[in-house]
């Protein structure tokens, strides 16, 4: 048994080597885009990061940040961290793997295992667990600084650690375990609280362990118990904690007069205490058992595990139940009460990490988002509720919407109390909490288990419906589901798409790492094996596919089997008779907790922003001890064949241990992020766009994380005031935003504190003069008495900004009108402008037109909301200032936020627009700075050292709207007859992001065209034959597929062919010759698509080469040969219109009326 451990610890030990080593050479080398560029900021400056926060992973990554002085190695020590972290989840899987596989190898004896026994062990740990290294969703959280590789360790400890409680059941100091399990639970509260999620498995493991014969009622029982201490540790100690502390806290400062923070203080003293109590009482020989009950009961009262919810008669049975069961005899007993307490207690220790969030929100940190500086506060910020509530149980539908009364008005299902510090209006106002209600409304068309839900204020509601008829068959959005669509709903999108699809790309292939929208190019499991992938996945031809598909670092082929190696694991481990089936019901209950029962909760709405596989991994950890196994099986099915024990293990084990390096042979590629620097050079690029002191506005999450990465961890270009518009409707980040940061002044607003926060500040109508009268007019209310309706003298055809924003910030404008806006703000105009101060502004530095006003077209707008007031306020005060704080807009911020400025008042710097208060020039590109910021400042992510390090779809995307900044500035360039500087920024472009990194699209062709305006002829056929031979390629095999997968691939075929057509027009105006073949080609493509069914290509053809004959007939001048060239292509068009699409020439011939 000694050397059976020696060689299973050095085996372990082996394999966390070799995945340490792994992961260290591929980790990133700076921060990565989504959440990693927060975590490692604010892990870096302890800052306050977005709910729920994780401060145990701030605390160690930080750590990790002291073995370096050099800012730009910050990120690469946190992601170090996350590659150990995940080399020992590696570890501690081939300890479980071990563990398990033993006890089946041995069977129902105990004794010295022999030598292929211990290579049959040790061979299914070593497979399990490096298949798991290699696997795409583990490998992917292993190299980035979030928290999952943390989260994944400690899930991967917990069991390990359970299963090390089994070995030591019997020992009298076996409750050591469950303490330390306890602890490990409290922190991974402070990391991700998947953990929570091993409960059921670590409970079934005590219950088999302490059971001498475990039946299914007893299993079903241990099971229910499970659920019930994953509900206490939600929805009891995590919220009840700051619930019982609120209700302290109100006393203490309300009632008694006492400062903030007095209440918790007491509130925390009497928890410790009771805490030390009970245990003292059940501990110390002058302990008395009726005493520790009582210090029991209070203890977990003022935990909050007895004040689940929010229903006080919830609360009344749960407290009935606790003095049932502590006071009635034989149901507690000390060391039942001793192991409780001790629990409870290092599960407060290691949640007590969470103090870390106040007291650095106290310090008003630069990243301090939702600002929880007190017990109320960090309840909103633990219990997430900026983010709403999903439906799991019993909810809404699509089809749902508020219940009103007669009179209109919402009815209300309940009211929440919420308390916030009253906002101070002098130094010597007393501390005081006030006290709002948030209204939830009833709603029609619930159901119960809603699995398709969503609302029309939703951002992503069309494409939630969309969604649902694609997945659920739904045929009317204003009607509830059916319980079968519901159903169907369930089983094609959220179990089959959003996990099975997952599960599949780590255990058997994986298609390409494009985002997966329900088609068959992108992002589907694949298998390797041509007749599956083709005739049972329906992805189509496996042979000579679309470059598009498979020319992505992402393709991976496993050949199902790891798979299938699975499967044999779970037989093998259901044949060895009752332990083995106790041993599948624990892995099972891993295994669905982590995955299926995860689907169930997150409820998710169809195309979610980004693949969300990493929210399953411990679903596949659970598999690949299955994985592991396997190898075990096998080598007991050779023993038919071969007598030798240990050369059947052996074998098998060999034999499968190609399976994981056939794994990293795959994946390698596609998971070395090694010399990638792209999102901390794409945050620097858009800093670098912004003059000094300025302001930039931002956004979605990879157009500000980026930002505040650079600024907070390498302290680039902090004189910029990153401002997140979709932040700026809160007023907990105006409060930021009046601070100094580094070097960045505060934003120039000047409403004053009491007046933005609450709801003066919240939204204001805008009522238009014109919208008025029209509602007057129609009403037979003659002009003379118009004033009797509304104030005239308020109401213009436009109002100065800066007249508007005095009176808005007063927080009672509300000018007479006939119609009913209550007590919320009017805007008496949808038209506003700035006077401008034309000899006191420098033209030149904004490469604009003077003006004398500067107008704000609000247009249709019914209403402005928190931001666009700010937003106003600062243009008003920037503008006081005679325009000296420069303002910008990051390009990829949504149009809807612009404010109507895009028009004429845009002007474009590199990644950012400039507002200016003239009118534009050079098309609205300052190319001066533009070509300044691209060609001199921009870095360009590690590309310009290595053009074949992997970008993922991510980053592929941000590389394509460099292009396309680039391709503005080259258009711009030309205009201005600077064609050295366009050919040299042509180069750039070309050099910097080749087509070997990021395939060329449109982008290239408009890279091509620019290069045959400028004379390099050469340079443009280079660029457009590399891109001509990919589509052609692509549009080859689309052409092979059935009419259902073209139908499929539609939207595929519209790109590729749209870029042919543009390739065609570029032609028309270069090289006539290839403009006829390509127009012969596009002809004969339109009559393929039509047979093939797909008229929508067909008519866009059709459309696009009949409107282009027609303007090259009348650019041919005096050339009477193109002219009956482009003649004889519009009449083919025609006839073909004619032939198969006789409602598009109707139409056609009608627009040319």
């Amino acid at each position: 048994m000694k050397k059976y451990k020696l060689i299973n610890t050095i085996s372990g030990w082996a394999v966390f080597v070799v995945a340490a080593i792994v992961y260290l050479l591929t980790i990133e080398s700076s921060g990565s885009f989504w959440d990693c560029g927060e975590f490692i900021s604010t892990a870096y400056r302890l800052e306050v990061g977005h709910p729920p926060g994780a401060p145990i992973f701030m605390l160690l990554a930080n750590l990790f940040t002291q073995f370096t002085g050099d800012p730009g190695q910050v990120a690469k020590m946190v992601n170090s961290m996350s590659a150990l972290l995940s080399a020992f989840t590696i570890l501690f899987l081939f300890w479980t793997i071990t563990h398990l596989t033993r006890k089946l190898v041995m069977g129902e004896k105990n004794e010295e295992l022999t030598p292929g026994q211990t290579i049959a062990v040790i061979g299914s740990g070593l497979v399990g667990a490096l298949v798991y290294t290699f696997s795409d969703t583990f490998w992917f959280s292993a190299v980035e600084g979030e928290v999952y590789a943390f989260s994944s360790m400690l899930t991967a400890l917990v069991f390990w650690l359970i299963l090390k409680w089994e070995d030591n059941a019997e020992k009298p100091d076996s409750d050591k375990w469950i303490v330390l399990i306890a602890y490990i639970m409290g922190l991974s509260i402070g990391v991700h609280l998947l953990n929570l999620l091993c409960i059921p498995a670590i409970v079934m493991v005590y219950y088999c362990k302490k059971t001498e014969n475990p039946t299914w009622k007893g299993g079903l029982l241990s099971l229910l118990l499970s659920f019930g201490l994953i509900l206490i540790l939600m929805y009891g100690i995590i919220p009840g904690f700051t619930k019982v502390g609120g209700w302290f806290e109100l006393f203490f400062v309300n009632t008694l007069g006492m400062s903030y923070n007095s209440g918790v203080t007491v509130y925390l003293i009497l928890l410790v205490a009771s805490i030390v109590w009970a245990l003292f009482e059940s501990l110390s020989g002058k302990g008395d058992l009726k005493r520790a009950r009582i210090a029991f009961l209070f203890s977990i009262g003022l935990s909050g595990i007895l004040f689940i919810g929010s229903s006080a008669w919830l609360w009344i049975v749960l407290i009935g139940v606790a003095l049932y069961f502590v006071f009635s005899k034989n149901k507690l007993n000390v060391k039942f009460l001793n192991l409780s307490m001790s629990c409870l207690l290092v599960i407060l220790i290691g949640f007590s990490a969470y103090a870390i969030i106040p007291i650095r929100s106290s310090a008003n940190t630069p990243l301090d988002l939702n600002s929880p500086e007190d017990v109320f506060s960090l309840g909103s910020y633990l219990n997430r509720e900026q983010y709403g509530q999903t439906p799991i149980i019993y909810g809404t539908t699509y089809a749902s919407q508020i219940v009103r009364d007669n009179q209109g008005r919402a009815e209300i299902a309940n009211e929440k109390k919420s308390y916030s510090r009253v906002v101070k209006t002098s130094e010597n106002q007393k501390d005081r909490y006030i006290e709002s209600k948030v209204s939830t409304y009833k709603y029609d068309n619930t159901m119960l288990f809603p699995r398709m839900h969503t609302h029309p204020s939703e951002p992503g509601y069309g494409n939630h419906i969309q969604g649902y008829e694609n997945w659920g068959g739904i045929t009317d959005r204003n009607k509830k589901p059916t319980l079968i669509e519901n159903m169907k709903f369930l089983f094609n999108y959220q179990i089959n798409f959003m996990y099975w699809r997952y599960f599949m790309w780590n255990f058997s292939g994986r298609q390409n790492d494009i985002q997966a929208d329900g088609g068959i190019t992108k992002g589907n499991w694949i298998t390797g094996i041509k007749f599956i992938d083709d005739g049972i996945l329906g992805l189509g031809p496996q042979d000579h596919i679309a470059p598009e598909v498979v020319d992505n670092k992402g393709h991976n082929k496993y050949y199902m089997l790891p798979f299938l190696l699975g499967i044999i694991g779970i037989v093998y481990q259901l044949k060895r008779k009752q332990k083995g089936q106790q041993s599948f019901s624990i892995v099972f209950l891993l295994f669905f907790m982590t995955g299926l029962a995860i689907v169930l909760y997150l409820n998710q709405t169809p195309y979610e922003p980004r693949e969300r596989d990493y929210a399953y991994a411990g679903s596949f950890y659970a598999y690949a001890i299955w994985v592991g196994m396997g190898v075990a099986g096998l080598g007991r099915y050779l023993r038919k064949f071969i007598k030798n024990t240990a050369l059947a293990a052996s074998l098998a084990s060999a034999a499968c241990l190609l399976i994981p390096l056939q794994m990293a042979g795959q994946t390698w590629d596609d998971h070395d992020r090694s010399g990638r620097t792209l999102a901390r050079d794409t945050g620097m690029n858009y800093l670098s766009c912004v003059e000094p002191n300025g302001i930039l506005f931002t956004n979605g999450d990879n157009d500000t994380y980026p930002l505040w990465y650079a600024q907070e961890t390498e302290g680039f270009r902090t004189d910029v005031r990153v401002t997140n518009l979709s932040f700026l409707q809160t007023e907990w980040y105006v409060d930021q935003m009046l601070r100094q940061s580094y070097e960045s002044t505060p934003l120039p607003i000047k409403w004053d504190r009491d007046k933005y926060w609450g709801d003066a500040a919240s939204a204001a109508f805008v009522i238009s003069k014109n919208e008025i009268q029209n509602v007057l007019k129609q009403n037979n209310i003659p002009s003379v008495s118009y004033g009797q309706y509304y104030d005239v003298n308020a109401y213009r055809d436009s109002i100065p900004l800066k007249e508007l924003m005095e009176n808005l910030r007063t927080g009672q404008y509300k000018p007479a009108n006939p119609f009913n806006t209550g007590n919320t703000q009017v805007i008496p105009s949808n038209k506003l402008y700035l006077e401008i101060d034309t000899a006191a502004i420098d033209w030149a530095s904004f490469n604009s037109k003077p003006a004398e006003k500067m107008f704000i077209n609000l247009g249709e707008k019914s209403a402005v909301y928190r931001q666009e007031m700010m937003i106003m306020d600062l243009l008003a005060n920037i503008n006081d200032d005679n325009w000296k704080r420069p303002i910008y807009y990051a390009t990829t911020v949504d149009r809807n936020l612009y404010m109507n400025l895009q028009n004429s008042n845009f002007s474009l710097t590199g990644l950012a627009y400039q507002i200016v208060p003239g009118t534009p020039l050079s098309g609205g590109v300052n190319t001066e700075k533009t070509y300044d910021n691209m060609m001199n400042k921009f870095r360009w992510g590690g590309l310009e050292k290595n053009p074949d390090i992997y970008l993922d779809e991510t980053c592929r995307r941000m590389i394509s709207t460099f292009r396309l900044y680039f391709n503005q500035l080259i258009e711009a360039l030309i205009e201005e007859g600077k064609n050295d500087k366009a050919i040299a920024a042509l180069d750039k472009a070309t050099t910097v992001m080749p087509g070997k990194a990021v395939a060329y699209g449109n982008d290239g062709i408009m890279f091509a065209r620019a290069y045959y305006r400028l004379g390099e002829t050469e340079k443009a056929q280079r660029l457009m034959d590399e891109i001509e031979k990919r589509l052609q390629e692509n549009l080859g095999w689309y052409d092979r597929l059935t009419p259902r997968q073209m139908g499929n691939t539609m939207v595929d075929i519209y790109y590729n062919v749209n870029s042919l057509l543009l390739i065609t027009s570029v032609y028309q105006e270069f090289d006539k010759e290839k403009y006829k073949t390509y127009t012969d080609d596009l002809l004969q493509r339109a009559q393929t698509y039509y047979m093939q069914g797909a008229g929508y290509v067909g008519d866009m053809i059709l459309k696009d080469v009949t409107d282009s004959s027609i303007r090259g007939y009348y650019r041919s001048g005096n050339d009477t040969t193109l002219q009956a060239s482009e003649e004889a292509t519009m009449q083919k068009a025609l006839k073909l219109m004619q032939q198969f699409s006789p409602r598009l020439l109707e139409q056609y011939n009608k627009s040319q009326q």
